[in-house]
């Protein structure tokens, strides 16, 4: 008789969860998966994914702009919300169901409930109340939008997990936070038609970025007709006849039919059981891991945003599969969080990989800036006035280019290949040998000379 009932018990059916169950049953382990709403996560349900598919079509209003530049006349076009939203959950309904047929596949038995953990070996299923064993239990349970559930009239605000189903198209947006989510969200209503205002309690969007493409993007926000409020949080909400008011710190009121809190995410494991088992937590609950996967109890593992170390979807994958090689295949590896590719798909996009510039002065002294802005080729006939930011990071002391950031059209798919050099070590001498592809955007790249100087500077 086996001693547990499965070999892997995996908590979340998400893109990190999803992928070390189906690479662990690829090993030959009895491994089940438990998701309370629906395969796929945050990344294809409710995030990444969708919000893509809005963002393309949040663009093509500056498609239509742009083409009378071009010789064509467009006349009678019109945006459906409801058009978009169901052509959107056709998409997410065949990836789901693309999710599910893989592991079935592999032979992963699926719960469609809520599981928690009832012991370093034992899962609960709450729905059947049946409880199952494993050898090892994996947490994959990633993260929820954050809110402050103190503020007087929070229960009318929405979070992008609601703003991907609203019934109709909101006229009037406002949105809390200056992150990704944030900035994409209001690009995206401003792109479909709304009035967009942006309320971030800091004084510049995007902290953490390199501080050229937060400037440029602040810039071109603004010049699209967002309207950014920076130093501010608001105090309390109401409903009135017409919609929302939204009270802000320094007396201002500002009016709206949908406000949408994008504050932040935090790792989701309340009521999961993970303490009353012994499992180790940090402040803001995340679960805490030993170097790669294990959690303070050695049969329990954790991997993707639950354990917040870097939040993104491409990251949970490469955790989830480097957890099942090396705990079920016997190919121990580990993940290699530098140099990590990440876009803000904002309009206009951002993409960047690598030290910013402040971080990589901090990490090597010395270093070179090389920097372009200049106007797209295909903005020129349309008449449109925003800059596109090519910045290179050069290490001084070995030349090497150790950071990439690009704001304009198509800044993820370069700065993906970009990334490529960037982990091979490529010089900024790299960079300069490589013949340019003409004509395109990507051919500043490697055509940059001119070290950047800031005011008051010694040229190095």
């Amino acid at each position: 008789m086996l001693e547990f009932d499965y070999d892997l018990f995996v908590i979340g059916a998400g893109s990190g969860g999803v992928r070390a169950a189906r690479i662990a049953a690829s090993h030959g382990a009895r491994v089940a998966i438990a998701e309370e709403y629906r395969i796929g996560g945050t990344c294809v349900i409710r995030g990444c994914v969708p919000k893509k598919l809005l963002v393309y079509a949040s663009r093509f209003t500056d498609e239509f702009e742009d083409a009378e530049g071009f010789g064509w006349s467009l006349e009678g076009a019109r945006f459906d919300w409801q058009s978009l939203i169901a052509a959107k959950d056709n998409e997410i309904a065949r990836l789901e169901a693309v999710y599910g047929a893989t592991l079935a596949k592999f032979n992963v038995e699926l719960f469609a409930e809520r599981a928690t953990v009832a012991a370093p070996h034992g899962v609960k299923l709450t729905q059947s109340g049946r409880t199952v064993s494993a050898k090892a239990i994996l947490i994959a349970t990633g993260g929820r939008p954050n809110l402050d559930e103190n503020l007087p009239g929070i229960e009318h605000v929405i979070t992008s997990n609601e703003a991907f189903h609203l019934k109709e198209m909101p006229r009037r947006v406002v949105i809390a936070g200056g992150g990704y989510i944030a900035v994409e969200f209001a690009s995206i209503f401003k792109g479909l038609g709304a009035d967009v205002t942006l309320i971030y309690r800091r004084d510049k969007i995007l902290r953490g970025f390199d501080e050229d493409l937060r400037n440029a993007l602040t810039t071109a926000m603004t010049s699209r007709g967002i309207h950014i409020i920076a130093g501010h949080i608001f105090t309390r909400i109401e409903k009135t006849q017409t919609g929302l008011a939204g009270h802000i710190t320094g007396g201002e009121v500002v009016e709206a039919d949908q406000i949408m809190f994008a504050i932040g995410r935090s790792p989701n494991t309340a009521g999961l059981g993970l303490e009353g088992v012994g499992v180790k937590l940090s402040g803001n609950g995340a679960v805490a891991v030993e170097g790669t996967w294990q959690t303070s109890v050695p049969s329990i593992y954790a991997v993707g945003d639950v354990t917040d170390r870097v939040n993104l979807t491409p990251v949970a994958i490469r955790e989830g599969h480097a957890f099942a090689d090396t705990v079920f295949g016997n190919k121990a590896w580990t993940v290699d969080y530098k140099a990590i590719p990440t876009a803000v798909f904002a309009t206009p996009e951002i993409g960047t990989v690598g030290f910013s510039e402040h971080e990589a002065r901090a990490q090597y002294g010395d270093i070179d800036i090389y920097k372009a802005s200049f106007r797209p080729m295909k903005a020129i006939l349309a008449g449109r006035d925003e800059r596109m930011l090519m910045k290179l990071v050069v290490e001084r002391a070995s030349d090497r280019v150790v950071g990439v950031h690009i704001l304009g059209p198509d800044a993820a798919e370069i700065v993906q290949m970009a990334a490529v050099a960037i982990r091979m070590g490529a010089k900024k001498s790299d960079f300069d040998q490589t013949m340019a592809l003409h004509p395109s955007a990507a051919e500043e790249l490697v055509t940059l000379r001119e070290k950047w100087i800031a005011p008051g500077e010694a040229a190095g």
